[in-house]
């Protein structure tokens, strides 16, 4: 089959009976991926407790960005009602265990994100700010990636976060600033207070549960390898690629070797494309579903990259 026109459906790609068969969920699988990635960090925290070396606390910076990432990645598989096949655990369990300790927000993410896919790639994608239209120049990229390194880039989304919970911004992670509607400094007092004591007490818990030392480590990798990760990411998904509502032609898929799927690709996250086509599909059966594809000649060359320096190059030069 070749690569499908913009009014071709899912279902001119691939059978009923295979999407029946790709998005089965279980809650099994759920609980082992939340599971796996709070081992993994647990992991961190351990070998900082053990081996306290300046070494260990900046290889632990670097996987601990990775695994902020990955609950991440789980949040938004449970907005996208992935994640476990019950609502109240996608609901309530996802936001508590993978969310607020990133500080994020299941039920305000799925909102904006399912806009996202409603109008990928169109003037009414919210995301679209993220999604570069031209190459950067690589002087450009190497000035985000040290401000990510560095911190700053960091801080500046920790003080966007703050006036979102405030509400004196509108809640958006595309990259859009937009002021929300000024009230009385109570008003924005109170809305700071009821939004922010989620994630204030998930990583209270954390801080008590590891102690200062892995603890500065993690606040470390939300404020640098974090912001790095995420922006790779970002670029890796739309950047660079056609405008439009064309999903096979404005979104891109990537490989992803077992040091990237550590950091950058948790959880599959590197078939975004084929993510797109079906977003009920959940994290474990975009595997299966890129074969199917992949098989039927569906995805466009121009939609793939061979891995994230490729996607590095794709988005900047001179």
């Amino acid at each position: 089959m070749s690569s499908s026109s913009p009014d071709q459906s899912i279902l001119d790609l691939v059978s009923r009976d295979e999407i029946r068969a790709l998005t089965r969920t279980s809650d099994l699988a759920g609980w082992f991926a939340i599971a796996w990635c709070w081992a993994t960090t647990a992991a961190c925290f351990v070998a900082l407790i053990v081996w306290p070396h300046p070494a260990v606390f900046v290889a632990a910076v670097v996987a601990l960005g990775g695994r902020q990432l990955a609950l991440a990645v789980l949040m938004h598989d449970a907005a996208h009602g992935t994640l476990f096949r019950s609502r109240w655990l996608n609901e309530h369990v996802a936001d508590w265990l993978c969310a607020r300790p990133v500080w994020s927000d299941t039920a305000r993410y799925r909102r904006h994100h399912l806009r996202h896919h409603a109008h990928t790639g169109t003037e009414r994608d919210p995301d679209l700010g993220l999604a570069l239209e031209r190459p950067m120049t690589r002087a450009s990229l190497r000035r985000k990636i040290v401000r990510d390194l560095i911190g700053a880039s960091g801080i500046r989304r920790v003080i966007g976060l703050l006036a979102i919970d405030a509400e004196l911004l509108v809640y958006d992670v595309g990259g859009s600033i937009r002021r929300a509607p000024r009230r009385s400094l109570g008003y924005h007092a109170c809305a700071l207070a009821k939004n922010l004591w989620k994630p204030v007490l998930a990583n209270a818990v954390l801080f008590v549960l590891v102690g200062p030392w892995p603890y500065l480590a993690w606040t470390i990798a939300y404020l640098t390898t974090f912001s790095l990760v995420i922006r790779i990411r970002s670029l890796a998904e739309h950047a660079c690629m056609a405008r439009g509502p064309d999903e096979l032609r404005n979104t891109r898929t990537t490989r992803a070797n077992l040091l990237a799927r550590a950091t950058l690709a948790p959880f599959h996250v590197n078939l975004h494309l084929e993510h797109h086509l079906l977003p009920t599909v959940p994290w474990y059966r975009l595997p299966a579903l890129s074969r199917l594809l992949t098989a039927r000649n569906v995805i466009p060359a121009a939609s793939r990259a061979g891995g994230y320096r490729d996607v590095l190059r794709a988005v900047s030069r001179g």
